[in-house]
């Protein structure tokens, strides 16, 4: 053959080609098989393989086409693609362009839901720490639609329990593939205005694809984010969304999601009031013991028997008074006996020079006994003085004089309860007079042992 006949690689290539792109059976393929060489490409084309026990074919799925997947494609995961088989003339492999792909055996949405969760429990979304809900909320938010019966229901519940509250309605598309952006930018706009204080977020009851924009992304980190406490209430008591579980509180229904969010306005003046009575009656406990306290101090002996404060003082200076007495008798003893022995030794020495030099001792020591005993008797004097005055200070007719008294009975000085009986006559002595009473009731401290 001439080398003018012989196929070029390229010219076998784009006929090889041709018969692909024909070929009506290869012009929308149905396969099912396992991934392998998956590398995710952010935002970009996706390169991997399907294979079986037996066979694999190399992959492609275009941007546009992968950005409608709502899960995470993973190596070994067995799925399902629809597509078309062509060739790559470059390298002369045909490939399948994958146009749809979902999860063999599990669902779609049901698996880009589990990944997602996955995804955020590792993160530690979930297990966060829950704002509380303020007990008594002013202002609230509600992200919802404004044509459905979950604001209807949500003011409703509200007004009836506790119509103080202003509920603020923030519209927003809760289906289709804008609601989660929609929801996004409502809840980051009532952030920004920073003077609500509970935020609700709800839509009533449907399929998975209808609740699908609750489990996006986006919507559970904006929830997430928020410095408002949330209270998601998305579908029936049996739907839990990605929303319900990053959210501080989850309610059953709309109408679960208002009583959750207010009190009862009755059931808070009750309680309002059980505590003001709580507090009245706490106020007089603490009054009657006060009370019981100031009385017993009025009755301590240190105002019934105040003469028991001095008690010791008096016989202390009882005690100097004799010491005095005796210091005094026995210097005075010395001294005559001093002025006897001198008197003997006068008598004893005859010489008159002797006489006359005695006799000027005898006065001289006269005099210096004379002063000595003076001064003495005047320090002696001043020291009594002194003590008196200290008595003085502690006299009962001065403490009297402060309004205070002492009780006799039979001219006897009442020193405790146990001389007394009711009906006794007692006579109290005040600084500047007495005065006559008799006795009803007696009452003893209890550390005496009285009752």
């Amino acid at each position: 053959m001439e080398p003018s006949e012989y196929l070029t690689v390229s010219a076998l290539t784009s006929y090889i080609k041709r018969k692909f792109d024909v070929d009506p059976y290869l012009g929308k393929v149905y396969l099912t098989g396992e991934i392998s060489n998956f590398r995710l490409r952010p935002n970009a084309h996706q390169y991997f393989s399907l294979k079986d026990d037996h066979a694999k074919i190399s992959a492609i799925m275009f941007k546009s086409a992968f950005s409608k997947v709502k899960f995470t494609p993973e190596e070994g995961m067995k799925v399902l693609v629809t597509g078309r088989i062509s060739l790559y003339e470059p390298s002369g492999s045909y490939q399948i362009y994958v146009d749809h792909m979902e999860p063999d055996g599990v669902g779609q949405l049901y698996q880009a839901y589990e990944q997602l969760k996955r995804k955020l429990s590792q993160e530690g979304v979930f297990s966060a720490p829950k704002k509380p809900l303020p007990r008594f909320p002013k202002r609230i938010a509600v992200v919802t639609s404004p044509s459905g019966a979950v604001i209807r229901d949500i003011i409703t519940t509200a007004r009836r329990r506790y119509p103080i509250a202003q509920i603020v309605l923030f519209p927003a598309l809760v289906q289709g593939n804008e609601a989660a952006g929609d929801i996004v930018r409502q809840i980051e706009r009532v952030n920004r205005l920073g003077n609500f204080d509970t935020l609700i977020i709800g839509r009533g009851g449907g399929s998975i694809e209808d609740l699908w924009p609750f489990n996006e992304e986006s919507v559970a980190r904006a929830i997430f984010e928020s410095q408002i406490p949330v209270i998601s209430s998305v579908g029936h008591e049996t739907d839990t969304t990605i929303a319900d579980l990053v959210a501080d509180v989850r309610a059953a229904t709309p109408t679960a999601a208002a009583e959750l969010a207010v009190p009862v306005l009755s059931d808070v003046l009750l309680e309002i009031n059980q505590d003001r009575v709580r507090i009245y009656h706490a106020f007089h406990h603490h009054l009657a013991m006060y009370q019981e306290q100031l009385k017993k101090l009025r009755e301590a002996y240190v105002f019934q028997q105040p003469e028991r404060l001095y008690e010791g003082y008096s016989q202390k200076v009882d005690q100097l008074t004799t010491q005095l007495q005796q210091t005094m008798s026995h210097r005075l003893s010395l001294v005559h006996a001093s002025i006897d022995a001198i008197d003997k030794r006068l008598k004893v020495a005859s010489p008159a020079s002797q006489i006359t030099q005695l006799e000027q001792n005898r006065r001289d020591l006269t005099a210096r006994l004379n002063r000595g005993m003076l001064q003495d008797f005047n320090q002696q004097k001043q020291r009594l003085a002194e003590l008196a005055q200290s008595l003085d200070y502690l006299s009962p007719l001065k403490i009297m004089g402060r309004g205070y008294s002492y009780v006799t009975s039979k001219q006897k000085v009442i020193a405790d309860v146990k001389q007394l009986h009711p009906g006794d006559d007692v006579v109290m002595h005040l600084t500047n007079g007495q005065a006559n009473a008799t006795i009803k009731s007696i009452q003893a401290n209890k550390k005496d042992g009285q009752s």
